[in-house]
């Protein structure tokens, strides 16, 4: 290992296993030669009674030769729940792992990628390419990568030199019998067994494509993705109060959510609906939304009985026979997204669901004419976040579309865990440590923590549930009176006297945030920046999805 290695860029894996390999370097070094004294030579010429004996070199794993085997090129449909994660992109310097870093120690293990040095994250050794960038905390079900891995293909034979021999009879020998043709799934790797006896339990490989389309690229072959923000009705505990009119705190306007939901739909400008980052000079802030909506999630119930009791709940609840509290999601599709526009999204439609906006509110922020700077709202908590699903159409027909309503057929080929048509792909899926079987111990464990907090939350609302609401002085909002607004969170956080969205103060429009980094970066603004960028033919990023 050359002494000028960047660690930096070394995962945390490599990091320990350099330190000790250091030290088994120094236990293994001799220690100085005492002070020379005369040694007494034995008279049959042999080797001094003293001599120092050699040390032992350390033993190291032994690397398999990539020139030995084929490869091939394939997809990868993974899914992870983000909350321990530092987001899917590898950081040098991040205090949590990557999900790319999980990626990459599992991948090099199993022999799949021969990088030069394993301990380096270096993609380019294998034609690496993601669907997605997603941010600390946020997880997905649908993440996809295209990849170069190891292959059981056999290797083609070199042909023989020598003529065949005539036999005794004068007749050649006859032909080798031709070889079993390699089934490309069932003779292969299987690429999501292996990789999840080496990943974390909550990073899982669902599904392979044997074989993507020509130039893919999980990136810029993809003409959909789906996200959805999961959030609970109430949205936090609720306070009692003898008034049941209007939007009680910690309960959501969901009709209202929905009205603001559906504005999002079509092709829009959401400069003011994202973060900007100078960096990359975006000059096109228009994306496409195809669906937009709130949705109920059904069968996902943990009842809190004192939901519904008087004081507790609104006046719509009245009759609502219904079990609460409800679990819901924002719901989006579109081509692409900018940073962090999801998020800033949903933060909207939670200020419309407490009724502290009204659904025009996203009509007039996407109105980029009247309002050309994004005022400053907070985004929303990232850990609700789910990247859902990606979509590959067949790119010769696709057709690029910016109403609402589009939609595209994947054409990708996904063999799922348990279906490469085999009793172990069976065993894998459903057998004793198979895909399902992992991910029921990660879910039963954090169900019983739900379960218990469920219960002790009851226990402690029955107490208090008997008293008499109708004594509860309600209080009204006045001009002093602190707001707890919800942003995806697990309860509202106090924001004092709350001003209205389009009251805050507005930030620097994009143009501006642009000069001032290419400024600050020796450029006379942005478009001299961006001009010899392209000259150096550096791609503008104009697609650029959620990222850390």
């Amino acid at each position: 290992m050359a002494a000028q290695a960047n660690y930096n860029s070394w995962t945390k894996t490599g990091l320990i296993d350099r330190v000790k390999e250091l030290e088994a370097e120094l236990k293994n070094r001799p220690a100085p030669p005492p002070e020379p004294v005369p040694v007494e030579q034995p008279q049959d010429g042999g080797e001094p009674s003293d001599a120092q004996p050699k040390p032992k070199k350390p033993k190291g794993k032994r690397k398999m030769d990539p020139s030995k085997y084929s490869s091939r090129f394939i997809a990868l449909k993974l899914a992870y729940l983000g909350k321990n994660y530092g987001g899917f992109e590898f950081q040098a310097m991040g205090n949590q792992p990557s999900i790319e870093e999980e990626l990459w120690n599992a991948l090099t293990k199993a022999c799949l990628i021969f990088p030069e040095d394993d301990r380096v994250v270096q993609w380019d050794c294998c034609e690496y390419s993601k669907c997605g960038r997603t941010d600390r905390g946020v997880s997905a079900f649908g993440q996809v990568i295209g990849i170069r891995v190891r292959s059981n293909r056999p290797l083609p034979k070199e042909p023989i030199q020598d003529e065949q021999q005539p036999t005794a009879d004068g007749e050649e020998e006859a032909e080798a019998k031709p070889e079993k043709p390699f089934d490309p799934i069932r003779d292969e790797i299987a690429y999501p067994r292996v990789l999840n006896r080496l990943l974390p339990p909550d990073i899982r490989i669902l599904a392979w494509c044997p074989s993507p389309p020509p130039d893919f690229s999980a990136r810029f072959s993809c003409r959909e993705r789906q996200y959805r923000y999961f959030f609970t009705q109430p949205a936090f505990s609720p306070e009692a109060s003898a008034s049941t009119e209007g939007v009680k705190t910690g309960w959501l306007d969901i009709d209202a959510m929905r009205d603001a939901a559906k504005r999002y739909e079509g092709e829009q400008d959401f400069r003011n609906v994202c973060k900007i980052d100078p960096a990359k000079l975006i000059t096109n802030w228009k994306r496409t939304i195809f669906e937009s909506d709130i949705v109920e999630v059904k069968d996902v119930n943990s009842a809190l009985p004192y939901l519904k009791a008087q004081g507790f709940a609104p006046e719509s609840m009245k009759n609502d026979e219904g079990v609460y509290p409800k679990v819901y999601y924002f719901h989006v599709r579109g081509s692409a997204f900018l940073w962090h526009q999801i998020r800033h999204m949903v933060a909207l439609l939670f200020l419309v669901g407490q009724g502290l906006e009204k659904p025009s509110l996203i009509s007039e922020i996407l109105d980029v004419e009247k309002n050309p700077a994004k005022p400053a709202y907070v985004m929303a908590d990232e850990v609700p976040l789910v990247l859902w699903d990606c979509i590959f159409p067949d790119l010769s027909q696709a057709v690029e579309s910016t109403s609402a309503g589009q939609s595209f057929e994947d054409i990708m080929q996904w063999v799922y865990v348990g279906d490469e048509g085999s009793a172990q792909g069976k065993l894998a899926q459903f057998g004793p440590h198979g895909l399902m079987d992992s991910m029921w111990q990660h879910w039963r464990e954090k169900k019983m923590d739900e379960l218990l907090s469920n219960r002790l939350l009851q226990h402690v609302a029955e107490q208090i549930t008997a008293q008499d609401f109708s004594l509860v002085e309600n209080k009204k909002l006045n001009a002093n009176a602190s707001v707890r607004a919800y942003e995806g969170g697990n309860t509202g956080r106090l924001v004092g006297k709350y001003v209205p969205v389009m009251k805050k103060a507005m930030m620097e429009s994009p143009e501006v945030q642009n000069d001032r980094y290419a400024r600050r970066k020796g450029f006379a603004d942005a478009e001299d920046m961006r001009a010899q960028r392209n000259a150096r033919g550096e791609e503008e990023d104009v697609t650029m999805e959620e990222k850390p």
